[in-house]
């Protein structure tokens, strides 16, 4: 409990002696040192011979920034194997039965097991779309760790919110503006619930308060077909031609999508939340055409997806099952490659939240938010300069993570998490869990 009750305002901070993958423009990796004073990094690479109040041996080890899960429903933590190996159908009408009987204390709970696991798997900021963004607000900052917390928007017809969920979500931003870490966003659950006048008000709300605008789209085909039908449009058509997207967009899944519709999406300089794991568990088809929107300007990040239909938070399995789908399906070894697969989990989910001057690379100036991995495990040797990235990619695990930094204040030392207690948010995981699967 450490570094939770010392807040690190005025203090040094010293990582002695690692491999550094800083994710900067020139992608340097270096051995060195890592400065930092309070909450900001200060030198990266340069040795640091005089003495800090925070000394971190890490001779050998690899320090790499933070992962941004930029997908997910980190509440839903304890509603693990509720509805596993169901057709697509009956898996949302048990998810949203059981979502329906949810209580702040299980969601509270769920957060925190989320983050819990983040944590221990080097993520640092994820993206959230969820309701009772508040409740999951104050466990995250308990956690320690920062979330971009879209609250979820949809048509009142479609809601178990109380209230306009649209006013709901500008009074969860008004209220939620000034948290030292997280930041809060707006959410659309997706076309299929969300009228013209519901998306549009999100976009103005979005504009308006400066935040992400974060959205499910093109998950599945019946998703497509049914809005065809309906709107005679595919929903990333539509809402192009509404003037939805924009460079604060950031649309998860997006595997359903014609060329068409990616340089549209491209205009707009917009991001995606890949979530290949998610797609593939739950069998959904297609296969997010990743290249094709890199090639056409759209920023391409990666995200989890929630617990339901992921059952695992870990952003280096997810980094690695992306580029092994996109190889596989397209018979190509050479697309998406490392370098790129830890850019996308780097640098460019912090674009896509509009952090990148702020995180994603380890830079003077930029929040400390490190990860530093264990480089004497077998399952990162050898090692070298020329294999490093490789090995994050397609080798390292959450096995691998050591020490976690966020915003300059260590969360995770030598495997013990600092900010909350493990044991009590496991235990509470479970009373939540049978709570949640007993009600009728």
């Amino acid at each position: 409990m450490l570094i939770r009750a010392i807040r690190l305002a005025d203090m040094l901070t010293a990582i002695r002696d690692a491999h550094i993958v800083t994710q900067d423009k020139f992608r340097r990796v270096i051995r060195g040192d890592v400065l930092i004073d309070g909450e900001r990094i200060v030198s990266v690479g340069t040795r640091y011979n005089g003495s800090a109040d925070v000394e971190i041996d890490a001779s050998g080890d690899i320090v790499i920034p933070g992962l941004v899960n930029t997908h997910t429903h980190v509440a839903m933590s304890v509603m693990k194997g509720v509805a596993d190996d169901l057709k697509f159908s009956d898996f949302l009408d048990k998810v949203f039965k059981v979502d329906s009987e949810r209580t702040d204390d299980d969601i509270s709970t769920g957060t925190k097991l989320g983050c819990l696991e983040m944590i221990r798997s080097g993520t640092t900021t994820f993206t959230d779309l969820y309701y009772s963004e508040d409740v999951i607000a104050k466990a995250t900052e308990e956690a320690g760790i920062r979330g971009i917390l879209c609250w979820c928007v949809l048509d009142e017809e479609y809601t178990t919110q109380k209230g306009n969920p649209l006013e709901n979500c500008r009074r969860f931003c008004n209220s939620h503006k000034k948290m030292r870490k997280s930041r809060p966003g707006v959410g659309l659950q997706g076309v299929y619930v969300c009228s013209e006048d519901t998306c549009k008000g999100a976009k103005q709300l979005s504009d308006e308060l400066k935040v992400p605008l974060h959205l499910h789209l093109s998950e599945t085909r019946k998703e497509v077909n049914d809005h065809k039908k309906r709107t005679g449009q595919r929903p990333a058509e539509w809402l192009s031609n509404i003037n939805v997207l924009s460079e604060r967009t950031i649309a998860a899944h997006s595997a359903w999508v014609t060329m068409n519709e990616v340089r549209s999406m491209g205009k707009a300089k917009m991001s995606i939340a890949s979530c290949p794991v998610s797609n593939m568990k739950l069998a959904t088809g297609g296969v997010a055409p990743i290249p094709e929107f890199m090639s056409n300007g759209v920023n391409v990040s990666l995200g989890t997806d929630g617990s339901t239909t992921n059952n695992s938070l870990d952003m280096f399995a997810e980094m690695k099952i992306l580029g092994l789908l996109q190889k596989s399906s397209r018979w190509d070894p050479t697309v998406t490659n490392a370098q790129t697969l830890l850019d996308i989990a780097t640098i460019n989910g912090a674009k896509a939240i509009g952090m990148e001057k702020e995180i994603g690379s380890l830079e003077p100036g930029k929040y400390a938010d490190i990860v530093i991995l264990n480089g004497k495990s077998p399952d990162l040797r050898p090692l070298s300069e020329e294999n490093i990235i490789s090995n994050i990619v397609y080798s390292a695990s959450s096995g691998n993570v050591k020490t976690v930094l966020c915003q300059g204040d260590i969360v995770m030392k030598d495997r013990k998490i600092t900010t909350l207690n493990e044991r009590k948010v496991l235990d509470a995981s479970e009373d939540a869990y049978r709570y949640l699967c007993n009600r009728k």
